[in-house]
């Protein structure tokens, strides 16, 4: 990749169905959050896109220099502005490719995430959810900033999957458990956390 690789993490939401402070929650001794930013160390430094208040995982990955951040002043309009954001940043740094992961995602694998950027080329690579259908983590190619910069709403980079070509990874059965309410923590495997 000439341009590079542009990786970004999803964490400006406001976790209402969690109460607030979702990705701050602690989760085998470490902040929720951080589990993203380990999972995508081996690739590059990524872009925490973050609203207000931004959360304490983000600042301290910034304070490590593991990240920067990447302020969504449209956090409150839903996700989509968040993956625009990311879509524009991209673009404008000439990136070869953007990894999309979200958050709150904390058993995604470096492998999968490898997989992803390694299988992305005209076409888009993600992985397929439970529901049958391609989503986050993803990797999109230059063509597709346009298309992910014009995402508004709650409206996600899934939304553009289901109907486009996309080179599939497969992912083991819990790797896509995400955390919604704070009960869906005591549901996450630790043995499988790294």
């Amino acid at each position: 990749m000439n341009g590079g690789l542009a990786i970004a993490i999803l964490a400006a939401g406001s976790a209402r169905r969690f109460g607030g402070g979702k990705l701050d929650a602690e989760l085998n001794g470490r902040p929720l959050g951080s589990y993203a930013v380990a999972a995508v160390r081996a690739l590059g430094k990524p872009k925490i896109m973050v609203g207000r208040p931004i959360p304490d995982f983000a600042s301290a990955a910034l304070a490590l220099g593991e990240a920067t951040l990447l302020k969504n002043r449209r956090a409150e309009e839903g996700l989509g502005t968040s993956v625009a954001l990311a879509a524009m940043q991209a673009s404008a740094a000439g990136a070869d490719a953007l990894l999309l992961l979200a958050a709150d995602m904390p058993l995604v694998r470096a492998e999968t995430l490898a997989a992803l950027v390694a299988a992305v080329g005209e076409h888009p690579s993600a992985v397929l959810h439970p529901d049958g259908h391609p989503g986050i983590p993803a990797c999109f190619p230059p063509g597709w900033y346009a298309k992910l910069a014009g995402l508004e709403g709650d409206q996600g980079a899934g939304k553009l999957l289901r109907d486009a070509e996309v080179t599939l990874v497969e992912v083991g059965p819990d790797e896509l458990r995400d955390v919604d309410r704070p009960e869906d923590l005591s549901g996450i495997p630790l043995s499988k956390l790294r």
